[in-house]
């Protein structure tokens, strides 16, 4: 199959990953809405839980009906629940609506992350497909940093940070009309239609489910250090709340650019070792956050640990469907159902934090960092196999 190269078909699938970072609202949810309604910060923590349940629930349905009904449509209606599950809590406010927006984002996003990366590899040269989710990944990480001052920004202003819904719902609504505006030529899978027992027996190739598994290390690694570093920051590093919390901000500023600069090295180097000195530089960094006390130390190394996790998720992605061609469908919900690792590893981290203390929590990440060049290793040296035995 020709591959599309106009900007034409590209930019309206590249703006769906925008409207993934809407997910990561759930940030900005808990503290606000917490403050604005008097919810318990422990009650507001079901609002992430809204969100990423799905992610295992409806993430291998979605791949099969993507099988059946094609990605364009399907990541259309994921943009679609997006938006309704963004209005809902801006026009009725309050914290059952709000958990019923959030799930409909977190179905909506679901359904997206499925369907937008298999679609972006069909709109792109076969030989930029690592580069090209490398960049994706850079769009996602521009509406995660937006989120947080937009908010302060509109509260400031108008007295309603809840606009943030509004403007972020209007965004998928457009995002919808654009991308139905196009057609897409979608790659047609040789693999029989994709099953739930399809699906996951593809989990009996070793590969295969150790790349499923560095989605769900790689995205728990994500949301516990966005989630955990302001309360080690200031534990650890006897910041004060404000200045601890603008960790964040560093820790995406980081990703932002390192998705940029990792889809300009991809066109150079392999995928699989970019796999393994991202894993590299993420367990230098976790160590060194561990070791230094300094604020000054704490905003590089914050920073550092954002650039090295950035990459992985794409990486991981690519090279997996790559090899796989023929399973696409069902190795991106595989993939998408992995993201539940989200809602698993930062209460984790909290769980070791609370019958310890927060260098053992934190931790927890450098052992997933660990795991995840263990597996770069086993990629690297599987592509250094086929070469030999081709």
């Amino acid at each position: 199959m020709t591959k599309l190269k106009n900007p034409f078909f590209i930019v309206p699938v590249l703006l769906s990953f925008f409207v993934m970072s809407f997910l990561d609202l759930v940030g900005i949810g808990v503290d606000r809405v917490s403050s604005d309604l008097n919810i318990d910060a422990s009650l507001a923590q079901l609002i992430p839980s809204a969100a990423f349940l799905w992610f295992l629930l409806l993430s291998v349905p979605v791949g099969v009906l993507q099988a059946k009904y094609g990605k364009k449509r399907l990541l259309n209606i994921g943009m679609l629940v997006t938006a309704v599950g963004l209005l809902v809590p801006f026009f009725f406010y309050s914290f059952a609506m709000v958990l019923m927006g959030f799930a409909l984002l977190g179905i909506g996003n679901t359904i997206i992350q499925v369907s937008a990366n298999p679609l972006l590899i069909d709109v792109v040269s076969s030989n930029r497909a690592s580069s090209s989710m490398s960049f994706s990944q850079f769009i996602k990480a521009i509406g995660s940093m937006l989120g947080p001052p937009l908010a302060a920004l509109f509260a400031a202003k108008f007295g309603d940070w809840k606009i943030l819904f509004l403007v972020y719902g209007l965004v998928s609504i457009l995002a919808v009309a654009w991308l139905g505006s196009v057609k897409i030529t979608e790659s047609v899978s040789k693999e029989e239609r994709a099953s739930f027992l399809s699906s996951f027996r593809l989990l009996k190739t070793r590969f295969i489910a150790l790349m499923v598994l560095s989605i769900f290390v790689v995205v728990g690694i994500d949301v516990g250090f966005n989630s955990n570093s302001g309360q080690f920051l200031m534990n650890s590093y006897g910041m004060g709340q404000v200045e601890a919390e603008s960790g964040r901000s560093i820790y995406f500023f980081g990703k932002m650019l390192g998705t940029l600069t990792g889809a300009i090295i991809l066109t150079r180097f392999s995928s699989r070792k970019m796999y393994l000195w991202s894993a590299v530089l993420g367990i230098l960094a976790i160590v060194l956050l561990l070791a230094f006390k300094t604020p000054m130390a704490a905003w590089v190394i914050t920073f550092v640990i954002g650039l090295a996790i950035a990459n992985i998720f794409p990486l991981v992605f690519a090279i997996t469907v790559q090899k796989f061609p023929d399973h696409m469908n069902a190795i991106s919900g595989l993939m998408m159902m992995a993201i539940c690792g989200g809602a698993v590893i930062p209460p984790l981290i909290g769980w070791v934090t609370f019958i310890s203390n927060n260098v053992f929590g934190m931790a927890v990440l450098l052992l997933c960092l660990l795991f995840l060049l263990a597996v770069s290793i086993y990629a690297l040296k599987q592509e250094k196999i086929n070469k030999h035995d081709a």
